[in-house]
């Protein structure tokens, strides 16, 4: 199946890159989640206008993108969750969302819980380390301190 990308796509593409993909991942990941269309002759014309405004905006966002990092770089974030008492295992496991909720509470920025990318599940108390992608030029390493709410 032949998609254009209308947004980035990790291990894929760019926003107006022509991709070929196998067809149940067209259908029903990237075209129900608007990250691609169909490429028809009507669309070639889009990607012109994709990539000009992706170059546009591309040079803006990334010093946005390097601002968002230094306010970033600055902070410490502590995460509480809930766990057994005496216990350092939690009950549940921490989601990008919860992080984005605990930056935003600690006083930084507001970001997209997509951009958060955590290693793995954590299940712990104690300290961890997320990355957040703020751009693909730009990434930041998040001290993360995960307590127990109590």
């Amino acid at each position: 199946m032949k998609l254009i990308l209308t947004a980035d796509v990790s291990g894929l593409g760019a926003p107006g890159d022509v991709v070929e993909v196998k067809d149940g991942y067209g259908r029903n990941y990237l075209l129900p989640r608007g990250l691609a269309i169909v490429a028809t002759r009507g669309a070639q014309k889009q990607i012109q206008v994709i990539t000009r405004a992706q170059d546009t905006r591309r040079v803006r966002d990334l010093d946005h993108a390097k601002e968002i990092k230094t306010a970033l770089e600055g902070l410490s974030v502590t995460l509480k969750a809930k766990a057994a008492s005496g216990s350092t295992k939690l009950f549940g496991s921490v989601t990008a969302s919860d992080v984005a909720a605990a930056v935003k509470s600690a006083g930084g920025p507001v970001l997209d819980k997509r951009a958060i990318e955590l290693p793995g599940h954590i299940k712990t108390t104690g300290k961890h380390s997320v990355t957040v992608r703020l751009h693909p030029e730009v990434t930041v390493a998040l001290p993360l301190v995960v307590t127990t709410g109590e």
